[in-house]
Formats: structure tokens, sequence, C-alpha cells
């Protein structure tokens, strides 16, 4: 198990210590104007001390009108700052990486939170979203590098662009959603545009040794994952960010796409040439041996989402017993009450099928 408790460098010159970095949660737990809250603030701090090499946020939105959920922590405004700079100051004190993930939640902006119509690439019926002018890409683009520069002064050691899961970067990423006949439309390369110009707009304006990552997802939000792929490797060779985060929803998992069939999704992405990039993958890390397999399949480290929820210090769990397995669910709300959850986050979690007791 020795390998998950090297450190491991970032090509900008920050580190982690380990080879566990906390994976984004949603948790609700801040206030309904994006400051944080205490309860937010003991969450992360708990899993900073409990020995993650990185702790990253939740996806952080950079600008009202793309809030993805209740209780989201903002980065949109120059109110935000005094809770960010303690966030940032409380993770780093425990020797963990601290990470800001930014966020755009675009047409999955629930208009009853943003109390507008959501946005979008292109018009979106589905959802009643609306497509963005090319001067509101402007200005998304814009309060992204906005955000960056205000975590770098809050003390964050880096951030994490969220281009996953079908939100506002993923769904620019998309052939189908995106329907654009602009620069930012049609081709791979159009349809990434945002996000290369995001990449290469934080290295411009942000400190050479700020960390870079960016969060995408192979399947699942009308993504190809030969197109993902394709956009990983160049992301690889341009060498301008720290990490690539895959989040493969099972790290073990067979692909989706028949092209891909009889292989380990996460192999498609092992296999490329990486040069001073790193690849961390999240997705059903449960257990030391998960890990460990993550590793032993080529991935540089391990994002656990539910087994840092269950366990607040699941690295040192894992590196005093190397067989260590989270414990079993359901577990009662005061369970999670003493692992740093606060009541929202433990409401949040009862909603998920035989994760907490009735």
């Amino acid at each position: 198990m020795s390998n998950l408790f090297a450190p491991l460098p970032f090509a900008s010159g920050k580190a982690m210590k380990n080879r566990f970095m906390l994976a984004p949660l949603t948790n609700l737990q801040s206030h309904d104007d994006g400051v944080l809250s205490d309860d937010e603030y003991r969450w992360l701090t708990m899993r900073a001390d409990g020995e993650f090499g990185a702790t990253m946020t939740c996806a952080s939105h950079v600008q009202a009108a793309g809030k993805g959920f209740p209780g989201q922590l903002g980065c949109f405004s120059d109110q935000h700052l005094e809770g960010l700079t303690r966030l940032a100051a409380g993770i780093r004190a425990h020797g963990s990486l601290a990470l800001l993930q930014l966020h755009h939640a675009g047409m999955r902006s629930p208009e009853e939170e943003i109390g507008q119509q959501p946005l979008c690439p292109s018009t979106n019926e589905e959802t009643g979203a609306r497509a963005l002018t090319l001067d509101e890409v402007e200005q998304v683009r814009e309060d992204f590098l906005a955000a960056a520069r205000r975590a770098e002064l809050a003390g964050f050691d880096g951030i994490e662009l969220h281009g996953a899961h079908g939100y506002l970067l993923c769904q620019f990423l998309s052939p189908t959603i995106n329907q654009r006949d602009d620069a930012y439309g049609g081709s791979l390369e159009n349809r990434a545009r945002l996000i290369l110009e995001l990449i290469d707009g934080v290295r411009a304006q942000c400190a050479p040794d700020f960390a870079l990552g960016l969060r995408l997802s192979p399947e699942r939000f009308d993504i190809r994952l030969g197109e993902m792929r394709e956009l990983a490797q160049e992301l690889f060779h341009g060498g301008q960010i720290d990490f690539l985060d895959m989040s493969l929803w099972d790290s073990f998992k067979e692909p989706v796409e028949d092209d891909f069939k009889g292989r380990t999704l996460l192999s498609c992405f092992t296999e490329l040439d990486r040069g001073n990039v790193k690849l961390g993958t999240a997705g059903k890390i449960r257990s030391g041996e998960d890990a460990r397999r993550c590793l032993d399949a080529g991935a540089d480290f391990v994002l656990p989402g539910r087994a840092a929820i269950l366990h607040h210090d699941f690295p040192r769990c894992v590196a005093a017993n190397d067989s260590f397995e989270p414990v079993p669910n359901p577990v009662t709300r005061d369970y999670l009450r003493n692992q740093g959850l606060g009541e929202k986050f433990v409401e949040y979690m009862a909603g998920w099928g035989g994760f907490v007791e009735d």
C-alpha cells in the first residue's frame, strides 16, 4: 500500500502528501446567499484533519444564475471572500491542499433557486433553458476567471473546473445539447473552446504555482467517450493543467459504448500519454483495496466520495489497515453527525436509498 501514501507532486509546484483527494460532494450546508456556514467548514476541515492529501469543496458557483442546488457554497462575489479565506486556512492547517471547485449549473439551475430562466449553450425545451448570447458566454468566462482569482486571494492552493455531470461546461462539450453555430459550437475544438480559454486564463491570471485541475465525465449527459479521450489527450499534451479528475461513477466498469467494450472505462484514459499531468479517478472507491486497484490500473490518485462521508479519516484508516472496509450502510443519523455532517447534509444523505436508517 506504500504507493497510496507517497507524495504526489504537481507540475506547477504544489504537492499532495498522499494519493487521496476528497471528491467534491454536494452537501447543501452553506447559506442561501452562498456564504460559508459553520457546518460546511466543519465537514471539510474534518476531512483535512483525517489525512486527505487534498480537500476539495463542493461545486461552488461562479454566477448567481449558475446556482445548482440549495445551500451551495458561492464564489461569485467578494461577500464570499471572508468565508472562503477561513475555509482555505482551516484546510491547509492540517497539511492538506485546499482546492475550490468552480461550477456553473447552466440548464440544471433550478429556476426557483436563481429567480430567472436557466442558461444553456442552446435553447433547451426539456429544461426551459434559454441560449446564452455570445456576450453572455464571454461573461461566463470572465466570471469563472474572477472566481479563480478570488480563490487564490482567499488562500486556496488551487481550483478545479467542473466540466462534468451535465453542468454548463459539460453542456458545451455535448454535440447534442450544444447546437451553437458560432465559435463555441459545432466541432469538438469549438465545443471545448470555453474550457480551453478558462485554462489559459487561469494560467495567465494566477500565480505559476496555483494548482489547476479539470473534472470530466466520459459517459451520460450526451457526452461521447471517444471525444473525451481526444480532449484528454490534448490536455495532457498541452501540460497546462496539473490534474485531470475523471468522474466515472464506477472506476472498474466497462464502457457503455460498443466501440470500447471489453476493457475498463478507466483504461481508456490511463493508456494515454499523460506527460506531467496527473490522472485521478472517482467512482465506487469504497475500501483500501479499491484505492489500491485504481493505482495499480494506472491512476495517480483517487477521489473517494461515500467512503469519505462514512469516515472523515478514511486515508488514516487505510494507512492503519490496508484491508480497511467502511462501516456497512445503512448508518444512523447520529453516526453521520459524529462524522461531521450537519443536519442538512444528513437529511440529503437520507434521500440516498439504503444509506441512512429509517
